[in-house]
């Protein structure tokens, strides 16, 4: 590709990024899904499946609670800023997630992780770039590039002036501006005027309400020892919702989230109300096998008997291969029976499934050879497993399906 039209098509995403999230397109609108569900649909195998999915085509789409926007529509637009939770509502879904975290001067932001600030924003372009916990460090032989930035080296005041980008960083660069344009359709220098806007917990709370969608905030692991100046972690817990109540919010429209069984908890006692839907995530891991209940580090009755009715497992635990078919797990069928709700994560994260889907798809990367098996998934995750709904990189995917079966 010649530098002008890589220029050019730079250039034409940014307008895209910039037009995502015109005030006036705020609030209830029309759902739009573009042509990725037809694409995945016409990639099946022949079947009833496919036949029923494609007699939707123009079916008329509202938003669905089962579709989750994960971290907004992160696949295209920078995670966890404006842009990104807009375009996910107007692909229906019905829940967008911020992930929790804190500034210097302890208040709560949206950012996947603590210290991620370096491959989510600009802030390497910035005099900011100096309080990083790590400054930028350049290729030098073997010796990938490196950095690390989190919230908590700079206030909030400092947070807002940065700029969201997509999530990427090139380990061979050895400036800081090349570090940053590790993506194809990212360049910081002409994204100056369109990047992702950057977005507090309460802006997250006040925007989700203007869309009409509900709540998934997800209470990050700090990157530093807690208590943090004074913040200890049922500080942080009880912080986060804390700006729900102050928003007026029902708690029966919040699903808080958390890897750590002991926040859930907290939940479930210090705020019943907010509790009683308090998701605890966890993920498959070294070991695990999803048909051998020795492998697995939950116990389902326990939790329930604690008071926790949400669990949210990777779906790479929910699913098993039998033969060329994808089948519910045993750990997904335990968790079922021991009266567990169950959420999953995440659909569209994986890229082009025709060498297997990678992590994601752990126990059936062997028979998934075509875009095509992201649809029998979801119906397996569906009708055999029963989920409550699934957090999409693009949710316009999981909205088409949703719309379809009825959900």
């Amino acid at each position: 590709m010649t530098k002008t039209w890589k220029t050019l098509l730079m250039t034409a995403a940014a307008a895209t990024l910039a037009s995502a999230a015109p005030a006036s397109f705020v609030g209830a609108q029309p759902v739009e899904l573009g042509p990725r569900p037809f694409f995945l649909i016409d990639q099946m195998q022949d079947g009833a499946l496919k036949d029923k999915l494609a007699a939707c085509a123009d079916k008329e789409m509202a938003p669905s609670a089962f579709s989750i926007g994960h971290r907004g529509a992160a696949m295209m637009f920078p995670e966890h800023t404006r842009e990104s939770y807009v375009a996910a509502a107007r692909m229906g879904a019905g829940i967008v997630e911020c992930d929790v975290t804190f500034t210097k001067d302890k208040e709560l932001v949206c950012r996947h992780a603590q210290n991620d600030l370096h491959t989510t924003t600009n802030i390497l372009g910035t005099d900011l770039a100096a309080n990083c916990t790590k400054p930028f460090a350049p290729a030098e032989g073997e010796t990938a590039a490196s950095a690390e930035c989190r919230t908590s080296d700079i206030t909030l005041a400092e947070f807002k002036s940065l700029k969201g980008k997509m999530d990427a960083a090139d380990k061979t660069a050895t400036t800081a501006e090349a570090y940053m344009d590790g993506t194809a359709n990212w360049r910081t220098d002409l994204y100056a005027e369109s990047a992702g806007t950057v977005m507090t917990h309460a802006e997250s709370i006040a925007l989700f309400k203007e869309l009409g969608v509900k709540f998934t905030p997800e209470l990050k692991s700090p990157s530093v020892e807690m208590p943090f100046d004074g913040l200890s972690q049922e500080d942080y817990a009880q912080k986060m919702i804390d700006e729900y109540k102050a928003a007026g919010v029902d708690p029966s429209d919040v699903f808080a989230q958390s890897f750590n069984l002991d926040d859930v908890l907290y939940w479930i006692k210090a705020e019943p109300d907010f509790g009683k839907q308090a998701v605890y995530l966890v993920e498959w891991g070294d070991g695990f096998n999803e048909q051998d209940e020795k492998t697995w580090k939950e116990d389902f009755k326990a939790l329930k008997a604690e008071g926790v009715n949400y669990l949210a497992p990777s779906m790479n635990m929910l699913v098993t291969a039998d033969g060329n078919k994808i089948a519910a797990s045993a750990y997904a069928k335990a968790a079922k029976d021991a009266g567990l709700k169950i959420i999953t994560w995440t659909l569209e994260r994986s890229g082009p499934l025709k060498t297997g889907g990678g992590w994601y798809y752990t126990p059936i990367n062997d028979i998934t050879k075509s875009d095509g098996r992201m649809y029998e998934l979801l119906n397996v995750l569906d009708e055999d497993v029963g989920i409550e709904g699934i957090f999409s990189d693009w949710p316009a995917t999981v909205t088409y399906y949703a719309n379809c079966m009825g959900k």
